[in-house]
């Protein structure tokens, strides 16, 4: 069975339109990348867990914040690697600059010996639709369109 990860798209409606908000992963791989690798907060489903559920932990997990609200299911989508990452959308506002992540342990610099720190996520920030998509991890770019069309949100959302 493969892997799923569930997340949470979090939007708002600023003056210049429909934006999202996005988070930059941490570690050392991630530096100096940043067209093509930002992605929508989200994790592991854990195995007795129920998506809704796992989306707002995995939420908060990686921003600091709760995810309150009705959640809109944006659909499931397979990765490369065969992990399945399903999405919900969230209206909502948050300080990007302020989010605090949980954080992971690696082997820093490899065959070092030495384990080093660092956050799952490094920074968040709120792009228009248009910018996201060039930021976003390309197997992740579906989720716009689907926020996009969702019912519960596009006619609001037709002037992206």
């Amino acid at each position: 069975m493969p892997v799923k990860s569930v997340g949470i798209l979090l939007y708002r409606f600023a003056p210049a339109g429909l934006e999202v908000l996005l988070v930059h992963p941490g570690g050392p791989f991630w530096t100096k990348k940043d067209l093509g690798a930002w992605s929508i907060p989200k994790g592991l489903l854990e195995e007795t867990e129920a998506e809704e559920a796992g989306a707002r932990r995995e939420f908060a997990e990686e921003t600091g914040f709760p995810a309150i609200g009705p959640l809109i299911p944006l659909g499931a989508l397979r990765q490369p690697g065969n992990k399945i990452v399903v999405v919900f959308g969230l209206e909502g506002d948050l300080d990007a600059a302020a989010i605090r992540s949980n954080s992971f342990t690696l082997e820093w610099p490899p065959r070092s010996g030495r384990k080093q720190d660092f956050p799952e996520v490094d920074r968040a920030a709120w792009f228009g639709i248009d910018l996201a998509r060039q930021k976003l991890l390309p197997g992740q770019a579906p989720f716009l369109d689907a926020l996009l069309d969702h019912p519960a949100l596009a006619p609001r959302a037709a002037g992206r």
